[in-house]
């Protein structure tokens, strides 16, 4: 192990308190908007200024931050509009909802001008990506936060509260996935007209390996205590052969990770077939077992195995915490997708108190370098390819994952 005690590091990083919280937010698409509709609803935090490339898009974010009695931002257009944001001394929070491949440079640009920074998933694409953003979080002490909704699942809190009570007994194995047939719920995509998902569902079914691993790999990050006692070693990474479905290139990608404690994971990729929608969410431990998809299914210290609607009601017994009040907040404001809310409401809260953060950077760029690896280890007859650490020898340092405090 590498020991890099007095180098600077982001581990369990608390910033000054920022009483309110002035975003800056960065591409208007689909997921942009739904975001700046989610913040209405967010106390403590304020959209001070938007970006896009489309003038319209600027118009109907600020129509809808008028509609909820909220003040218009300022607007910044063209493709380096975002950089305007990154410069203003009234932003305290880059909030990134382009496409994956500016993720990267638009971080490092924020990071730098003394922002934290939070970014849609995956926060990179290639592993010297993750670790430009690594070195950067580091250098400029400065909270970069992916927006990785999963982990707020309802379901992935109650099993983070089933594992605390000790009723798995210990993990021995973990599935996740991001099963979703992107083609039929937007429409295939034609070249060079990606709208909605169909760009996501071109870039997925040209890539080799899992460009998209985080939905499945952040629940398990957290369960796992990635760099908080463990850390993936390596993985191996298998893609079917391709067939085509129209114009489009059709396959299922398949990732094992192995951490160097033992553990095994399951990641699967599948955007382009007709399989039901599905996230896995499967946890084996010595004394039980539990899944989400595609039936829920509960079983605890060896008792009868529970599916279904009564598997669903006894694991809502263990939903509970700060994350769990967040959630049903949200369902009682009516939001349309309530762990959104618990996850922004968090990062909020988290900010304005002058905490460390749920998802940090390290768990960033470990959940998001599988995409490149993923793909090197298939490309090459799936052959074993190592995991970096990014935390140069520190992933033993902090105690168990806290669940959201």
């Amino acid at each position: 192990m590498t020991n890099n005690t007095h180098s600077p590091h982001v581990l369990a990083l608390s910033c000054p308190p920022i009483p309110l919280v002035r975003i800056g937010l960065v591409g208007l698409g689909r997921r942009g908007m739904k975001t700046l509709e989610r913040y209405v609803n967010i106390k403590g935090a304020e959209i001070r200024m938007l970006a896009d490339v489309d003038e319209e898009k600027l118009n109907a974010a600020n129509e809808a931050l008028m509609r909820s009695g909220r003040p218009i931002a300022q607007t910044c257009l063209g493709a380096e509009g975002w950089r305007d944001i990154c410069a203003c001394a009234d932003i305290d929070l880059l909030y990134i909802c382009t496409d994956w491949s500016t993720h990267c440079e638009m971080a490092i640009e924020a990071l730098n001008h003394g922002k934290h920074v939070a970014v849609e998933v995956p926060a990179a694409t290639t592993v010297e990506e993750c670790h430009r953003l690594i070195e950067t979080a580091e250098r400029t002490q400065r909270h970069l936060f992916m927006t990785e909704n999963c982990c707020y699942d309802q379901f992935s809190i109650s099993t983070y509260n089933i594992l605390k009570e000790g009723l798995l007994g210990e993990i021995t194995h973990c599935e996740g996935a991001y099963i979703h047939n992107l083609m039929d719920y937007f429409g295939e995509a034609d070249e060079g007209k990606y709208g909605s998902y169909s760009w996501m569902t071109h870039n997925c079914s040209l890539h080799e390996g899992n460009p998209y691993p985080t939905h499945g790999m952040g629940p398990i990050g957290w369960l796992l205590n990635l760099h908080r006692g463990d850390r993936m070693d390596y993985l191996v990474s298998m893609t079917s052969e391709t067939a085509m479905r129209g114009n489009t290139i059709c396959k299922v990608n398949n990732t094992l990770i192995r951490t160097i404690k033992g553990k095994s994971i399951l990641l699967q990729l599948d955007v382009t077939t007709p399989r039901p929608y599905n996230r896995l969410q499967t946890v084996c431990g010595t004394h039980g077992f539990l899944q989400k998809y595609p039936t829920p299914t509960l079983q605890l210290n060896s008792k009868e195995s529970l599916q279904g609607e009564e598997a669903e009601l006894k694991a809502k017994e263990f939903f509970k915490g700060e994350a769990a009040r967040l959630w049903e907040e949200g369902h009682r404001t009516g939001v349309p997708n309530e762990m959104n809310y618990a996850m922004d409401s968090r990062l909020i809260h988290c900010l304005q108190q002058g905490l460390p953060l749920d998802i940090d950077a390290y768990d960033a760029a470990e959940w998001s370098c599988i995409a490149e690896l993923s793909e090197i280890s298939a490309r090459n007859g799936s052959r074993p390819v190592s995991i970096p650490d990014f935390t140069r020898g520190r992933w033993d340092v902090l105690p168990p994952h806290p669940f959201v405090r």
